[in-house]
């Protein structure tokens, strides 16, 4: 028995013209939006981990750019990060405790990069599927790094490091089910 899988559909980014330098493009804006979202960030009492706008940029960039792209513009994300470029939250750089979720960019860029390329962004209620699944590929690495650098019971880690952020993922995934769906909608304008 082989798995059918739909055929793989356009993303955003396809519809900018050029090629290769195209997609670099795409792949360094995304890390620096990325980045830049990073720098919204709230801190969380009792826990190590603020809530930032980098999980929404990180989403929203794999959709946008599709599963390879997404993928590697998470990657330069992470790798320029530990490297010294102060683009983590709280412009700071290296290996910090939340490494772990940084880590787990690049997991769910491809995720929802794979997902939206087969349709996984054009209505709001796929796009709230896709983007749950992408905030569980972040969690799925996040948590147990986080643990691995603490000490933390899988118990602690979760109550510090998912269940604060669990209402602002919800608003984050909710905004992206009206933007993704949104700008399809332009795009089909056109």
């Amino acid at each position: 028995m082989t798995l059918a899988l739909a055929p793989r559909r356009t993303v955003l980014a396809d519809f900018v013209p050029g090629a290769v330098a195209r997609d670099l493009a795409l792949v360094v804006a995304g890390a620096a939006f990325t980045g830049l979202a990073a720098q919204v960030a709230l801190p969380i009492p009792g826990s190590p981990v603020p809530l930032t706008g980098q999980t929404f940029a990180a989403l929203l960039v794999g959709a946008s750019l599709g599963w390879q792209r997404g993928a590697t513009s998470m990657l330069l994300y992470l790798i320029a990060g530990v490297a010294g470029v102060p683009w983590f939250q709280g412009g700071s750089s290296g290996v910090p405790v939340s490494l772990g979720y940084v880590v787990g960019f690049v997991f769910a860029g491809a995720l929802v990069g794979y997902l939206a390329g087969r349709g996984g962004d054009r209505t709001p209620l796929r796009t709230l599927g896709t983007m749950a699944l992408g905030n569980l590929a972040i969690y799925s690495v996040g948590v147990p790094w986080l643990m691995a650098m603490t000490g933390m019971s899988l118990g602690k880690a979760l109550a510090v490091g998912v269940l604060p952020f669990l209402i602002g993922d919800a608003l984050k995934i909710a905004l992206a089910a009206g933007v993704l769906p949104g700008a399809w909608a332009l795009v089909r304008r056109r």
